[in-house]
């Protein structure tokens, strides 16, 4: 709707400063010639909205100029409350901050919307580790995320996987990302990607640094994680698994997207793998429900493996009893 694109543009100036009208309508996946119309009726409204031409030009909010707004959407106030995720709040030692933001925010709510807001906050609860994961100590937590916010230098003793593996390092902490119940810190120079549960040792440095401005986190990390994915399947197998089987990850989504059913009316796929050993693992899990056609080596390990559990188990276990 127009009168919320409008309120969008005004948002955006009074927060990032001047924008050009390229930019307003990219951020709001309009035409440049929308925002120019939507500008013009900013001026008519008596917004103190200017533009100026040229390579540095843009439109900016002159005088002091701020928006206050004094009503939310039913779909907003419920997003605000579902966004606020007391777990991660507090390891940041931010759980006090966000419950008193979200109480200052359900008093200004109308009662309408604060019972939306209170239905929200008793139907959903976000849990990120999975089941199976023990929640990782992060005692430096706190202090990662001071120095984030602070633009602070410090110095850690980190625990990395391969030799040696304990290290001595200098971060000048860009940002915070915690993705599946663990934290990691993003830091330059580099940047670089360090698990905050792996620092041993923290020290405060002297002075502060310059963060990049036009260091992007989200932007960061999303390249991150396809790098990550790029580096950590860097071989495939070739695999048949019958249909109907139990698949998930990786291996549901190679199957699916590549799949050539056989004459047997199993589907064959070519699917990514980490190494022999890790693939090893995981296709046993799923037992006579895939058949391993290469590499030679793996379907050779997997025969192997199965031969010497049928023998043992084809014995007849010794009774202990009488």
């Amino acid at each position: 709707m127009k009168s919320a694109r409008l309120v969008s543009i005004l948002l955006l100036l009074q927060t990032r400063g001047r924008m050009t009208a390229a930019q307003l309508a990219e951020e709001l996946e309009v035409s440049v010639r929308t925002v120019y119309r939507d500008v013009d009726a900013l001026h008519t409204a008596g917004v103190p909205l200017y533009g100026d031409a040229g390579h540095a030009g843009g439109y900016q909010l002159l005088g002091g100029y701020r928006l206050r707004l004094t009503g939310l959407t039913e779909g907003e106030a419920e997003a605000l409350f579902l966004a606020g995720v007391p777990g991660p709040a507090a390891e940041l030692g931010l759980g006090s901050v966000l419950a008193a933001a979200q109480l200052k925010v359900r008093a200004a709510l109308p009662g309408e919307l604060r019972a939306h807001a209170d239905r929200i906050s008793g139907r959903f609860h976000l849990d990120a580790p999975g089941w199976y994961a023990e929640a990782e100590e992060t005692p430096h937590l706190p202090a990662v995320a001071d120095a984030v916010w602070n633009s602070r230098v410090l110095h850690i003793r980190y625990r990395r996987w391969r030799a040696p593996t304990d290290v001595e390092r200098r971060l000048e902490p860009y940002g915070l990302v915690l993705k599946a119940g663990r934290w990691y810190v993003v830091a330059g120079p580099g940047p670089r990607t360090f698990r905050v549960d792996q620092i041993l040792e923290l020290a405060e440095g002297e002075g502060e640094f310059t963060r990049p401005d036009n260091f992007d986190l989200p932007a960061y990390w999303t390249t991150y994680q396809r790098d990550f994915h790029d580096r950590l399947f860097r071989s495939e197998a070739v695999v048949r698994v019958r249909p109907g089987a139990p698949l998930a990850g990786q291996l549901s989504r190679a199957v699916e997207a590549n799949a050539r059913p056989d004459e047997d009316g199993w589907i064959q796929a070519t699917v990514p793998i980490e190494s022999i050993d890790h693939a090893h693992g995981e296709f046993l899990r799923l037992g006579t429900d895939i058949e391993v056609l290469a590499p030679a080596e793996l379907r050779e390990r997997i025969a192997r493996t199965a031969a010497e559990l049928a023998e043992r188990y084809g014995n007849t276990p010794v009774s202990s009893g009488d």
